[in-house]
């Protein structure tokens, strides 16, 4: 097969489980009867809990997730490929939560599944700070998937910002790349189209990002705006800021042909880096 229908779910998920599935689910339903055949969630489609110690009393782990299980058997039931863009799961050898990405066939079982390698961890001169790594442990590898028409190569999020994981995902073979994703107003509004055009040219590759939207809690807002866009950087459908679903039909040649055109990937050359001593210093 050398074509398929990718979906979207967009989604403003909260602190309460069953909600978030109820609403992920009736879309996942509309996407299929309109005939997309990969259907893909945001980040953290399970729950958006910003009290930590809320969020991991209400995880649970991978076997008892009621939202990966639920998934399952919607796939079986719609025959469809389902990307969990994320699920909040609790690990049983760490007090930190797995923000992992499970990409499903439509025989419910699992094809693959990655945890978010890349943590957003910073330290603002205004005295701001965001510590992701302390609530979630990050993941130690990337992911390949085969899948009917293509493989795909799974990230969440924060990743994007990371050129080099995208780079080895398409130089293995991954001509879908797959960035589930709650992006703040701020940042998205800056980088998130700008980072997912840029990831799928300089890969050659199909880009399908799910986004979180919206209002979640007193002090989070995400961005919204999911888009699926072609190997030549062409947004082939967006979202605008509120629960919905986007379609788009996926033409796998169109990645070969890109490809042809700017064969950045066959011209990689390896290289030294010289930097003069008082550079050198300079960035220790």
């Amino acid at each position: 097969m050398s074509s398929f229908t990718a979906a979207c779910i967009q989604l403003t998920s909260k602190g309460d489980v069953q909600e978030n599935l109820d609403v992920a689910t009736a879309l996942i339903r509309e996407a299929a009867a309109a005939g997309a055949d990969v259907i893909a969630t945001p980040e953290v489609t399970n729950m958006l809990e910003p009290n930590k110690v809320e969020a991991r009393a209400k995880a649970q782990l991978q076997d008892d997730d009621v939202t990966l299980k639920a998934f399952r058997v919607l796939a079986e039931e719609t025959g469809k490929w389902i990307l969990a863009g994320s699920l909040v799961i609790k690990k049983p050898d760490d007090d930190r939560l797995a923000n992992r990405s499970f990409l499903i066939r439509p025989d419910g079982s699992i094809a693959a599944q990655y945890d978010k390698v890349h943590m957003f961890d910073v330290e603002l001169s205004n005295g701001e700070t965001h510590k992701e790594s302390r609530a979630y442990a990050p993941g130690n590898s990337a992911q390949l998937v085969e899948t009917p028409w293509i493989p795909f190569g799974l990230s969440v999020c924060y990743d994007v910002r990371f050129a080099h994981l995208y780079q080895q995902l398409a130089l293995a073979g991954a001509g879908v790349l797959t960035v589930p994703a709650a992006f703040t107003a701020t940042t998205g509004r800056a980088h998130w189209h700008v980072l997912l055009r840029a990831r799928a040219i300089e890969n050659g590759a199909f880009v399908i990002a799910p986004a979180q939207c919206g209002q979640h809690s007193e002090k989070r807002r995400t961005f919204g705006h999911s888009l699926i866009i072609d190997p030549w950087g062409e947004i082939l459908a967006e979202a605008a800021e509120e629960p919905c679903f986007i379609t788009a039909k996926i033409d796998t040649a169109e990645v070969g042909k890109r490809r042809q055109q700017i064969p950045n990937l066959r011209n990689i050359r390896e290289f030294t880096l010289d930097a003069s001593e008082a550079v050198a210093n300079a960035a220790e």
